[in-house]
């Protein structure tokens, strides 16, 4: 797989969740009565996929840091 084909890829599927999110709330506003509780799971999946990939991140950047700060202190 090329690095053009992988970096596609990498970002039809950082846009998945949001979309997912998006989805559901468009048809959470089309839909009337009982039939909209059909559309909370791809609202819930997805802002669970967001939030879990901002944690995650900020959990990295902070490894990083933390890693950062080791090896500089190190050097002194």
């Amino acid at each position: 797989m090329s690095r053009q084909s992988r970096t596609r890829i990498h970002t039809v599927l950082s846009l998945a969740a949001p979309l997912m999110v998006l989805l559901g709330v468009s048809a959470m506003l089309q839909r009337e009565g009982p039939d909209r509780w059909q559309a909370l799971p791809a609202i819930l999946v997805g802002s669970g996929l967001v939030i879990h990939a901002v944690v995650g991140r900020r959990h990295r950047r902070h490894q990083l840091l933390i890693a950062l700060r080791t090896t500089r202190s190190q050097e002194d």
